[in-house]
């Protein structure tokens, strides 16, 4: 087995502000597996918080590379993987998960197997994801959090833990307010403290908050479980729980446990700790780092298995280099027939340098002999009405004209239109009565006469 790697820069849509960091892009590390004319893919994002870099992760499955030129075949490298002979002692779960990944796809693609057979499940499961809201202004939360359920999500996740502990109550009161269908969860990230968990936890519960993940800092586990004993929410073990131990003590003490491949090591590994917590009265919940849809296309083959799923990493990116009929969107997606499948994107091209606008056509209509934009009308306006109208109207209702105009949200990625007026969103004037007739017949008009100037050219 021949093995290669690729290091690319996913940039986020938006940056995501959480109570420890704000992130605006990471590395990942793609790893492929070929064996005998097939290929297979795996997945590996840099974390600061669980300290890997490129650099770090292109070393390790380098050496997880030469490991596996040693099995004759990837069933077999997959069976030493399962035993923890493969990689070496001491490799980090997230390197171990995606030599995994890459491994059940290449066996699923030999068999001709889909992947959720590999690991036991006879239905291809379907996930509804929920969908992130990072730290942000009470307005700009109620607007995402609006276009969301829009959307068809019916789980909405919102990371709280501000300085100010009011200021999270507020926006998520509006987010409630705004989206009062979707399930609300919570995530400080270890933000709060003891005593000011246990005062908060029931004014979220009059909020219809669902559940709260990880509210205090990680590494007194006894400390989250006596917070879950009494809680009128359930209460989700994060940052305190990645290996089996971790599981295993907390396990019947806490309402659920946030499992992500990347932070326990695997699919393999996932089906373990399911398999620990089952009939303890602690639920699965399946979460993600922020990733492309290789990186979350086999957590999506647990989903049946979990009661919360949070696996939209690859929705917060500006660009989803991969496309994975595994990818969970809004409201679900299936999982894929045979094995992962996965195929890549291609990347964006750059988009083309705008032409120039002739310096005499830019807004005051062309000079006379000179040839005119090609967008402007004879008039000098340009579609929509611009040009030397928009200009001798000066710079304000230029500025407005603009923010008029339908935005593509990076949030949602849906299309809307800013409804509240302010000083650069003024409302926009009714049209005259019969400008839509009359718009119609000017351009059908203009398309006869573009017709017609072909059919005189081409003769």
């Amino acid at each position: 087995m021949k093995t290669t790697l690729r290091t690319v820069r996913l940039r986020f849509a938006e940056p995501l502000r959480i109570s420890r960091s704000v992130m605006d892009a990471r590395d990942a590390v793609w790893l492929t597996i070929e064996h005998r004319g097939l290929r297979a893919h795996g997945d590996v994002v840099a974390s600061v918080y669980f300290g890997l870099d490129a650099d770090t992760i292109g070393h390790l499955l380098t050496d997880a590379g030469l490991d596996l030129a040693r099995h004759p075949d990837p069933e077999s490298a997959l069976g030493a993987l399962r035993a923890g002979e493969l990689p070496a002692d001491g490799t980090p779960p997230a390197v171990v998960a995606a030599v995994e990944a890459a491994l059940l796809d290449l066996v699923g693609k030999r068999a001709g197997a889909p992947a959720h057979h590999l690991i036991g499940t006879l239905t291809p499961p379907v996930a509804a994801t929920a969908r992130t809201i990072g730290i942000t202004s009470a307005v700009s939360a109620a607007v995402r959090a609006r276009c969301l359920a829009d959307s068809g999500f019916r789980t909405i996740k919102v990371k709280v833990g501000a300085a100010d502990p009011e200021a999270d109550l507020e926006w998520v009161r509006v987010i409630r307010a705004e989206a009062p269908g979707p399930r609300l969860l919570l995530d400080p990230n270890g933000a709060w403290k003891v005593a000011e968990t246990r005062a908060l936890l029931p004014r979220y519960a009059e909020l219809s908050v669902e559940a709260v993940e990880q509210p205090i800092a990680p590494g007194t586990p006894d400390d989250l479980a006596a917070i879950a004993a009494d809680s009128p929410l359930p209460v989700i073990a994060d940052e305190d729980v990645v290996s089996i131990e971790d599981v295993r003590r907390l396990a019947g003490r806490v309402q659920g446990v946030n499992v992500k491949l990347a932070k326990c090591g695997g699919v393999h590994a996932a089906l373990r700790i399911g398999e620990l917590i089952a009939g303890t009265g602690t639920s699965l919940m399946l979460g993600c780092l922020t990733a492309s849809s290789l990186g979350i296309a086999p957590a999506v083959h647990l989903a049946d298995r979990a009661r919360w799923v949070d696996l939209d990493g690859h929705l917060l990116l500006a660009h989803d280099p991969w496309t994975a009929s595994a990818a969970p969107t809004a409201p679900s997606a299936p999982a894929p027939t045979r094995a992962w499948a996965y195929a890549p994107r291609a990347w964006p091209r750059p988009s083309p340098a705008r032409p120039r606008r002739h310096p005499d056509s830019a807004r005051d209509g062309p000079a006379a002999g000179r040839r005119p934009h090609p967008r402007r009308r004879p008039d000098g306006t340009g579609r929509g009405g611009s040009g030397g109208a928009r200009a001798a109207a000066g710079p304000a209702v230029r500025g407005a004209a603009r923010s008029r105009r339908p935005v593509r949200d990076p949030f949602t990625r849906a299309t809307w239109r800013p409804a509240v007026p302010g000083p650069d969103r003024l409302p926009r004037e009714p049209a005259p009565a019969g400008a839509g007739s009359a718009g119609a017949a000017a351009r059908a008009a203009a398309s006869e006469r573009r017709v017609a100037a072909r059919r005189r050219a081409a003769a």
